[in-house]
């Protein structure tokens, strides 16, 4: 559920117009909706019943510094995946023993980094990721803790790029023989120290199968590292819960939980979550102006630099008229914007009965929307405005075009 609705025929984020913000800040612009990603992080943190755990959500999929500081404030704990994202999540005042550090290329720079702050974890997803976490630590003197990320080798998600679990997938190590001889080198190391396991099997997942079988595989793991004297007390069993984005109907986080709950009940890890999508997506809408009509072409103000994954993944997302005052029309649309590319489009296919001025906004757009924009073609990212009730916030204004220049330098002959 979220809280954009009509109230007049006037689209409305919680108590406030969306026209009201497009007149004061401009299109193209990000909308946030408090209520709705408060909402959506209470459904996991209340569906637990029976084990010890945590909700870090992914900062990769919604990473400004109001939003996080906003879900810290909730209680939620942070999955990162760069020194960047660091540095978002403690600028937001997270606590950084409710840090997990993930991802597959991470730096020296990023290990001492994650190091000096003391993060409850990094997912290490290979050898030579464990021996330069190894030597830096010991470098530092300062002790590093592990978790071995596993592939389960379990095909779940959508589109192919989103699909993290298979063993031709770049991410964890897919021999449990070397899970169990890296877990011993970490246990016998004196700067490191032995969490526990971790998986994620993909994003955008429609079904809880996917969820029991890695469950039920990492349980198995578990079990077979205590039985060899390693202690195991941190289970990250990752995201990827999918979201409506057309008619579909994912699981909910309780239905989730509920099938986690019931692989390791009685058991005594911590068990982690890493939602971001289900958390982020439906809390934020795009909103755009109609510059152009143009045969079956709406052009909007916001391209493929504002909102990449329909050119990117050809995903759906669906469009609402900020005003609706008209019947839906016959007429198909694709809706498209400026940047100089034929893939890029926001929808293909829309009916929607549109004049030129008309504001829309794309739904579902609070997930790996702002996060994956960029300057391309040279233009301005976007403004993104928090809503809380009747109140409004600009989060991040809109870059100018000294932005665009600020880091460059023409050198001098």
């Amino acid at each position: 559920m979220d809280y954009f609705n009509y109230k007049n025929n006037q689209l409305f984020c919680e108590e406030v117009a969306l026209s009201d913000l497009a007149e004061k800040y401009g299109t193209p612009a990000y909308v946030y909706s408090k209520k709705t990603l408060v909402r959506h992080l209470s459904a996991y943190s209340n569906s637990f019943e029976k084990l010890n755990n945590m909700i870090c959500f992914s900062v990769k999929s919604l990473g400004n510094i109001a939003i996080l500081n906003l879900l810290n404030s909730q209680g939620a704990g942070f999955d990162i995946v760069s020194g960047g994202e660091l540095f978002r999540a403690l600028k937001a005042g997270a606590d950084p023993k409710k840090i997990i550090f993930s991802g597959v290329g991470k730096s020296s720079v990023e290990v001492a980094a994650g190091i000096k702050a003391g993060i409850l974890s990094f997912n290490i997803e290979s050898i030579s990721e464990y021996e330069r976490i190894k030597k830096i630590a010991n470098e530092m003197q300062v002790s590093a803790p592990i978790s071995i990320r596993f592939n389960p080798d379990i095909h779940a998600g959508g589109h192919d790029y989103i699909s993290t679990g298979r063993k031709e997938d770049k991410f964890g190590i897919d021999s449990e023989e070397q899970v169990l001889e890296l877990a011993q080198k970490i246990n016998e190391d004196e700067y490191l120290i032995f969490k526990g396991l971790a998986c994620h099997i993909g994003s955008q997942i429609l079904s809880l199968d996917g969820f029991e079988k890695a469950a039920i595989k990492t349980l198995k793991l578990c079990d077979n590292l205590n039985n060899n004297g390693i202690n195991v007390t941190l289970v990250d069993l990752g995201g990827g819960l999918g979201v409506p984005y057309k008619e579909e109907e994912p699981p909910s986080p309780k239905e989730l939980i509920q099938t986690i709950e019931k692989v390791f009940i009685g058991r005594n890890e911590q068990i982690i979550l890493e939602p971001g999508r289900s958390i982020s997506a439906n809390s934020g809408v795009l909103v755009t102006k109609i510059e152009y009509l143009k045969n079956k072409f709406i052009i909007a103000d916001a391209a493929m630099n504002d909102l990449l994954r329909p050119a990117l993944y050809q995903a759906h997302h669906s469009v609402m008229p900020v005003i609706k005052n008209k019947e839906a029309s016959d007429m198909e649309y694709d809706l498209v914007g400026p940047i100089c590319e034929t893939g890029d489009y926001l929808a293909k296919n829309i009916k929607i009965n549109a004049e030129e001025g008309d504001l829309l906004a794309v739904k579902t757009a609070g997930a790996y929307g702002f996060v994956m924009s960029s300057n391309y073609n040279a233009r301005p990212r976007a403004p993104e405005i928090l809503v809380d009730g009747s109140n409004h916030y600009l989060i991040r204004r809109r870059e100018t075009l000294e932005d665009l220049i600020d880091l460059e330098e023409i050198p001098i002959a």
